[in-house]
């Protein structure tokens, strides 16, 4: 009574044997491990943790869904490779040669890319957060925007500062970098550059007609401008500093 489902069982186990399983390159790892030369390899899915890869020749390479979460990989060649998908978490990419690469899909947290060359290099749906020296021309100023506030809540007020300052960079008219980077600034305790960026956000907020930043600004800069008793000794919690300001700040920056 069972007979058809135990042929079909049969069938598809069968096929499911007969199929090719796409596995790391086992040679041609050991070849880049002992070498560093490895120009258009397949290294697809290999495991490369740690690998110290500095000035390696991975020239058009395939590194998809590769494993190189903290490799060294400061000035190494990998023009015109393929790494979609792959995870280069924290990974030191310093110098490196990523004209026209692929890394699309790609984990780019946390890794340096000082001196970097990504001209040409795809990067759609890469994640880039707590990246350091992100080409300018690599993000719009709303990516800049946005990887600075997501530094700043993670009580990252320098990081957050860099981000800012790139996306100001991108955009000179973007009222609310200059006033979130006024945030990162009195949270470093800089009162006078505080103001200064809720100043030149007030006025941008105004002149683009945004009545709601631009009343925020305005409470922003009275808020800084009002005489305290003493200097704080320590990081102020900037939205407690705001009261009820808080809310309507978040509204109109986050």
């Amino acid at each position: 009574m069972n007979s058809p489902i135990i042929a079909t069982a049969v069938l598809l186990t069968t096929l499911y044997i007969a199929l090719p399983v796409k596995a790391e390159n086992s040679e041609h790892t050991r070849q880049l491990l002992a070498t560093k030369h490895c120009q258009n390899c397949d290294l697809s899915g290999a495991g490369l943790v740690l690998a110290n890869l500095s000035g390696a020749n991975l020239n058009g390479a395939n590194l998809s869904g590769a494993n190189l979460s903290r490799a060294n990989l400061s000035g190494a060649d990998l023009s015109h490779a393929n790494l979609s998908g792959a995870s280069l978490f924290g990974a030191n990419l310093s110098g490196a040669k990523l004209n026209d690469t692929n890394l699309s899909a790609v984990d780019l947290r946390d890794t340096y890319l000082v001196s970097a060359d990504l001209n040409g290099a795809n990067l759609n749906g890469a994640n880039l957060q707590g990246a350091i020296g992100i080409p300018p021309q690599v993000g719009k100023a709303e990516d800049f925007y946005a990887w600075g506030v997501a530094q700043a809540q993670k009580a990252d007020p320098k990081g957050a500062i860099e981000y800012f300052n790139q996306a100001i960079s991108v955009n000179p008219n973007y009222a609310a970098a200059y006033m979130a980077r006024g945030v990162a600034r009195y949270q470093l305790l800089d009162r006078v550059g505080a103001i200064q960026d809720a100043q030149q956000a007030e006025s941008l907020f105004l002149a683009q007609g945004n009545t709601g930043g631009h009343q925020t600004a305005q409470a922003f800069v009275k808020e800084l401008q009002t005489p305290t008793a003493s200097t704080p000794k320590s990081k102020p919690n900037f939205l407690n500093f705001l009261g009820g300001l808080g809310s309507l700040l978040l509204q109109s920056l986050f």
